[in-house]
């Protein structure tokens, strides 16, 4: 379907970008990769006035890992984030999911902050933010903010930014040496979004599981933590009869709608499978 019409910029700045959306009065939508956007325009799911492209705001396309953690510019393509080697030890469990996304062409072209500021419940990136307690900077008319993840996520393809704010980066705390994580997804197809996917981690003391994180795509309105399971595996030993129980607690912590792909009860089952797996690829 053709694209319906549009005005269009593309600012060398993230002032004269911001000042281009506030203008508008939300009738403006940014362009990072594209890779939602432009399919949302030619679904006449947007219809904006202007589309701000921001491709030429170098300053966004960065990844910087230190002692605090790994902080990546909002236009950091996936391809960016699979071919540093240092991420692999810096954050494995984001190069994990990155590496999940959809196919290689849009992983070519597909950023960070398109994919949050986007917000689809199924998407890898927002359930790594949510899941990482991460933080999100964005910047408007009012000056830069920071918002946690947690808060960031409002419903599907619902954020906390106002219209004329963009995404300029997005904070991953520290990742210990010694942390396991696993992840598994399960999609009708390679490429597909997730029908239901779990992603967690937890640091050893012994064998006993401290700071557990365990979140969920694909089963509500949002990204989201299942504190439930977190309580189960919390000072445990990750055995059988554990892993048994925080696979119960996983389908018991979500009530997802049913739709055309896969009805409520499936994906209640589906989360609990994906967490008991996401804890054997833990454990081993």
């Amino acid at each position: 379907m053709k694209l319906p019409p549009f005005d269009y910029a593309c600012p060398t700045s993230v002032a004269e970008a911001v000042a281009l959306l506030a203008a508008h009065d939300g009738e403006a939508k940014p362009l990072a990769g594209g890779q939602s956007l432009v399919p949302m325009l030619a679904f006449r799911i947007a219809a904006p006035a202007l589309v701000v492209d921001l491709r030429k705001l170098s300053d966004l396309r960065r990844i910087k890992i230190t002692a605090d953690g790994v902080t990546l510019g909002a236009m950091t393509r996936w391809r960016d984030i699979l071919d540093d080697a240092q991420l692999a030890k810096a954050h494995p469990l984001l190069v994990t999911a990155v590496a999940q996304v959809a196919h290689y062409q849009i992983r070519n072209r597909g950023t960070v902050g398109g994919s949050l500021a986007h917000a689809d419940p199924a998407a890898e990136m927002p359930g790594v933010a949510v899941t990482c307690e991460a933080k999100i900077t964005a910047v408007g008319k009012a000056g830069a903010r920071v918002i946690e993840a947690a808060d960031f996520f409002r419903g599907p393809l619902t954020t906390a930014l106002t219209p004329d704010e963009i995404i300029t980066e997005i904070h991953l705390p520290a990742w210990p040496a010694r942390r396991r994580f696993g992840l598994a997804e399960f999609a009708r197809r390679h490429g597909d979004f997730a029908l239901a996917a779990a992603m967690l981690f937890y640091d050893e003391d012994g064998k006993t599981a401290r700071k557990v994180r365990v979140g969920a795509i694909g089963v509500a309105d949002r990204p989201v933590r299942l504190s439930a399971v977190e309580r189960v595996l919390e000072g445990n030993a990750i055995e059988e009869a554990v892993i048994a129980k925080a696979e119960a607690a996983a389908a018991a912590s979500v009530d997802p709608p049913d739709d055309i792909h896969a009805s409520s009860a499936y994906r209640k089952t589906l989360i609990g499978v994906m967490v008991e797996r996401a804890l054997r690829a833990a454990i081993a």
